[in-house]
Parts: C-alpha cells; sequence; structure tokens
C-alpha cells in the first residue's frame, strides 16, 4: 500500500512539475530563423517584430539568418529544430514559392501558423509621364510586349507580371531581373525597363520625387498610402498579389505554447512603435493579422504558386 502510495504521490508531483513547466515557458532565448540576409525586408520586420515581442515574452530573441534556396536552406534548417516553441520560423510568399516547387523537406503539414505582420501587395510602376492613365498602360500591352523589371525569377515578382498581363489579354512581357528593389527602381528611372513590379517602400522616395509613378496595385481593396491608384481587380483583371510576412511554429508545439507566442506577438505588432513601422512601409493595421486568417492566406499562397508556376512552366 505504501509502495502504491508512493508511486501516486511521485505521478502528482511529476505532472505537476511538467505543469509548472509549461506555464513557465519561456526561460531561454528564442531563436527567430529568416532567410534573408540583414538589412533585408525580411529581416528588418522580423526585427521591427521583436522590439516589443522581447517584453511581451518576458525573455530575449535573436535573429538566425539562413540565406539560400529561395528559403529552402532555413526551412530545412528549422526543420532540425525541436517543437518546443524556441525556435520561430519567419515565413513568406517566397516560402510559398519554395513549398510549391518541392525544393524544401519542408511541407505545409510541418507548420503552425502564428501571426501576419506585413501584407504589402505588389504594385506596378512606370517612370512618371511614360502613361497617363493604367488603361493607357494596358492598351499599350494589347498591341505588343513590353519590358518588366523585376527583383526574383521564377517567383512573385515575374509571377504578378505574367498573370497581369495574361488575365488583362496582353502580350506576354519581357522579364529583367535586377539584384534588388533599389537598383530595379534606379535602372526604371534610367529607362532600362518599360515597368516595374515594386513594393511601396523599395520606390518610397522615387515616388515622393515625381521620378516613379505607381500605375495598378495588385489587391483586393486600394492601399491607404496610394488611395489615387486603382487596383487590377477594379480594372476586371482578376489579380491579387501581396509580399507578405508573418511567423510560423512547428506544427507540434505544444497548443499553450504556441498561443502565448500568437498573443505575445498579435501584442507586439499592434503596439505603436510597430505600427508607425508600417505606415513608413506605406502600410496600415491591416497587416496584423492572428493564426486563423494567417493560416488560410499562406494555404492558398502555396495553391495559387502552384498554379501559377505550372502554367508559366516553372514547374511540371
Amino acid at each position: 500500500m505504501n509502495k502504491l502510495l508512493s508511486a501516486a504521490s511521485a505521478a502528482v508531483l511529476s505532472f505537476a512539475g511538467f505543469s509548472a513547466a509549461a506555464q513557465e515557458y519561456p526561460s531561454k532565448p528564442i531563436e527567430v530563423v529568416t532567410h534573408a540576409g540583414a538589412g533585408g525586408g525580411t529581416d528588418v520586420t522580423t526585427r521591427m517584430m521583436m522590439l516589443r515581442a522581447r517584453r511581451e515574452l518576458g525573455e530575449d530573441m535573436v535573429v538566425v539568418n539562413k540565406r539560400g534556396g529561395g528559403g529552402a536552406v532555413a526551412m530545412d534548417y528549422y526543420l532540425e529544430q525541436p517543437a518546443d516553441g524556441y525556435s520561430i520560423l519567419t515565413f513568406t510568399i517566397g516560402h510559398a514559392a519554395t513549398l510549391a516547387k518541392g525544393k524544401t523537406e519542408m511541407t505545409l503539414d510541418d507548420i503552425r501558423p502564428i501571426a501576419r505582420g506585413t501584407d504589402d501587395p505588389q504594385i506596378l510602376m512606370v517612370r512618371c509621364g511614360a502613361y497617363d492613365t493604367p488603361e493607357q498602360f494596358v492598351a499599350a500591352q494589347k498591341d505588343e510586349p513590353i519590358l518588366y523589371g523585376t527583383t526574383h525569377l521564377g517567383n512573385i515578382d515575374d509571377v504578378s507580371a505574367f498573370m497581369f498581363t495574361k488575365k488583362g489579354g496582353m502580350k506576354t512581357p519581357k522579364i529583367v531581373p535586377f539584384e534588388g528593389g533599389a537598383e530595379l527602381a534606379t535602372q526604371l528611372i534610367a529607362g532600362a525597363v518599360d515597368a516595374a513590379v515594386l513594393n511601396l517602400a523599395e520606390a518610397g522616395a522615387q515616388i515622393e520625387n515625381g521620378d516613379i509613378c505607381p500605375v495598378v496595385v495588385l489587391a483586393d481593396e486600394r492601399m491607404a498610402g496610394l488611395p489615387d491608384v486603382s487596383t487590377a481587380k477594379e480594372m476586371g483583371i482578376d489579380v491579387s498579389f501581396s509580399t507578405v510576412r508573418g511567423f510560423v511554429v512547428a506544427k507540434d508545439t505544444p497548443d499553450d505554447v504556441a498561443q502565448k507566442i500568437e498573443e505575445s506577438l498579435m501584442k507586439a505588432m499592434q503596439h505603436p512603435v510597430y505600427q508607425a513601422f508600417l505606415t513608413s512601409a506605406g502600410l496600415d493595421a491591416t497587416s496584423v493579422a492572428g493564426s486563423e486568417v494567417w493560416g488560410d492566406q499562406i494555404s492558398s499562397m502555396v495553391v495559387d504558386m502552384e498554379s501559377a508556376l505550372k502554367e508559366l512552366g516553372f514547374i511540371e
């Protein structure tokens, strides 16, 4: 009998210890894994989230940059980490494309959505004065293709250009890739390309100076930062693509830990410091969304990217 009581007591104490340990999360620094180099849009978004998330979680957070393979290196690295909440992955539209191409060991079943940090629509931009209206921009491409500058091949930028022209009944564009948004904006002004696929933050200074003009936003609704620029959907072209950045954890992360991470990150990104960051990038509070909205978007991104990449011949 005494042995039974001792065993029961030990089990109770063990369970209590387990519960206490779970409630104590986090008790050590948390890694946030990104695929981008320091100073890139994904890296900056991650670090801006972390400014307040550290305080909300009561523990330090550190960025781990794993570059290469369109996010594949970061995703494969992440698969090797324990599902304990001490490792968070920054997930973007680029990761969705890499998943669609099967270039990583990761699948959608390996991750659990936490929160979205940015939803930054793709914008078609031209040199100011090149086209008077978005309708004229479209009409010009009905007769002959134009040169589009992008910062990727086989990813969101050129997919955006291809799908816009395809669904709008325009000629297939000629794509010219550049190293980054800053170079692309400069080359657009110089006349190296006729149009560019950019985000608002990438050409903010040139837009303010009157050198570059946004002509069409590839979003469901007009942007707060560009209230006078039409969306493709308004023009009858059913195309919507955004550069999205958010956060996920391993699928088997304990529910209470995942919930605490979501609550903390949502509070952090609703704070005025992070909201000011969104405003500086021409975005607004609607960029921030919880796990349900973010999870649906991740799933649809992968499906849409796979469909578009197949149609364009990037994957079989």
